[in-house]
């Protein structure tokens, strides 16, 4: 999503129009609801509600969502069936380098430098074979014509088992790790894991950060396929509290669904729930950013 007016993202932060978004290198792809794709390496900057103006990096095929995760809300829509990485490969490091070499350039001699340079796009990052190559280039690149910019990773955090990822994950300036559910069924059913890993196990490797890690969560709630989805219930709230009390991460990111849903059933969390939640984690002293 490419804005003509890009602002800096306060604590709360408030959904941009649809009607604001420009098409500029984002593919639409139709499906039960309008989701969209990111069409290039480096795209942006875009405006987003948690990172503020974000020069975006997109390390998965340009014509495809890739993702060993298959959110019901996410915006880049559902996996597609029998999706095979030889059909859309994945992009070579030196073509990463090389894109992002130019935008960052150019943005240089503007004078327009980005709040952030954020691995995104079309799925999940990590799951790239070279993203610890990558994340150093990108780390090189940023020290020469971007030093303010700060190095953020969007992902579902179940690479971590890979010492190489967690590595080049811990060398970035904010890497934002998912935890949309503590209880292993409600991730079963937002997330839809490729390959199912326990959130003990989950929580243990984010707990492994030491707290130089972002958790976010989306919440929302609606049905899908028929059944009752909300991770916002009592039983839900409880196990979340203890599960990121024990990650004690240096910000909390809380959001809802903001953009188009491959599933159309579902809802934004209210305001004010939101607020709710903020306020019962005032006690662990971790900053949490509202983004509605």
């Amino acid at each position: 999503m490419q804005l003509s007016h890009i602002r800096r993202q306060t604590t709360v932060n408030k959904q941009l129009p649809r009607a604001g978004r420009r098409r500029g290198n984002i593919t639409k792809n139709i499906q039960a609801v309008a989701t969209f794709l990111f069409d290039r390496l480096v795209f942006g900057p875009v405006q987003s509600r948690r990172l503020g103006a974000s020069l975006g990096i997109n390390l998965l095929p340009a014509d495809s969502k890739y993702c060993n995760f298959d959110c019901i809300y996410c915006e880049c829509g559902r996996n597609a069936a029998g999706s095979n990485i030889k059909e859309h490969p994945l992009p070579a490091r030196k073509d990463v380098a090389a894109a992002l070499e130019r935008k960052l350039a150019g943005m240089q001699a503007s004078g327009q430098l980005p709040d952030a340079i954020t691995f995104a796009g079309n799925g999940e990052p990590t799951i790239h074979p070279d993203f610890a190559g990558i994340v150093d280039d990108v780390i090189a690149l940023r020290n020469r014509y971007a030093p303010p910019s700060k190095i953020s990773v969007l992902s579902n955090a179940t690479m971590l088992h890979r010492p190489e990822v967690a590595e080049a994950l811990g060398k970035t300036d904010m890497p934002v790790l998912k935890l949309d559910s503590a209880i292993d069924a409600t991730v079963r059913l937002l997330n839809h894991p490729a390959k199912a890993v326990p959130v003990r196990k989950l929580i243990a490797r984010l707990k492994a950060f030491n707290g130089r890690c972002v958790i976010q969560t989306m919440f929302l709630h609606g049905t899908c396929n028929g059944q009752p989805v909300n991770n916002m219930l009592p039983e839900e709230l409880d196990a979340w509290e203890k599960a990121v009390s024990d990650i004690r991460p240096k910000q909390l990111m809380i959001y809802t669904i903001a953009r188009d849903t491959p599933v159309n059933t579902l809802y934004k969390a209210p305001e004010e729930t939101l607020r709710l939640i903020a306020k019962r984690m005032e006690k662990y002293g971790i900053p949490v950013q509202i983004s509605l």
